[in-house]
């Protein structure tokens, strides 16, 4: 099984700006082109895409912000945007790139905590995360949604 993370060069910025996800998903999440405006002015965000056995499957941008923590000194390590492409839903795929992306996270930034947000009302998402050891912390994000929290 091969699972790579790569960055978003001009190599496959089209290929990333092709992936989506499915009608029923498109209001818990931004399409990839708005996603990568927001890293163009928010230095903080790493957008990635997500490739199994050599396939753009996914993507993901992550990034580590200066909100103080008491474990993460130097900032809070959030996945801001993950998602698997329509075309490649009900795979396992979800699975298989959020524990990549976990080690990866850990790895490269040798945190303690990873947070994300969500809305409340995506309940397959919430599931998955849940079972990677996510959970809610009781925190809102400045767009209101609830924030969850792995501990490493």
């Amino acid at each position: 099984m091969s699972i790579n993370i790569k960055a978003v060069t001009d190599d496959n910025r089209a290929a990333i700006l092709d992936l989506h996800v499915s009608q029923n998903q498109l209001s818990y999440i931004e399409s990839t082109k708005v996603c990568l405006e927001d890293a163009k002015e928010c230095h903080y965000y790493k957008p990635v895409g997500l490739y199994y056995e050599g396939d753009l499957v996914g993507f993901a941008m992550y990034g580590l912000f200066p909100e103080y923590d008491e474990d993460n000194k130097n900032g809070r390590v959030w996945l801001d945007r993950f998602f698997i492409d329509k075309h490649y839903q009900g795979k396992g795929l979800g699975k298989k790139m959020l524990k990549a992306l976990i080690q990866h996270l850990a790895e490269l930034y040798k945190c303690k905590r990873i947070y994300l947000s969500i809305f409340e009302n995506n309940i397959h998402a919430i599931r998955l995360y849940q079972r990677f050891g996510f959970q809610f912390n009781g925190e809102l994000d400045f767009n209101g949604e609830k924030v969850m929290v792995k501990e490493l």
